[in-house]
């Protein structure tokens, strides 16, 4: 298990927050999903290593974006 973290730009609202959940929960391997709308933060834990670009998509499909910090 590996445990890491995104900066998400755009998420003010629990709605906003539930939206990056369901989408990032989709994703074969993810264990947990935890967001912080006030830090504008997703935190992922996966089976293995992370496919960044598979969870970029995901929260791009729930409307937000995933930053450079």
């Amino acid at each position: 298990m590996s445990t890491h973290t995104y900066a998400v730009e755009g998420m003010t609202c629990a709605h906003c927050a539930g939206a990056v959940t369901r989408e990032v929960r989709k994703i074969d391997g993810v264990t947990d999903v935890a967001v912080d709308v006030t830090e504008g933060t997703l935190t992922v834990t996966v089976a293995g290593t992370p496919d960044d670009a598979e969870i970029a998509a995901a929260v791009d499909e729930a409307g937000y974006a995933v930053v450079a910090r």
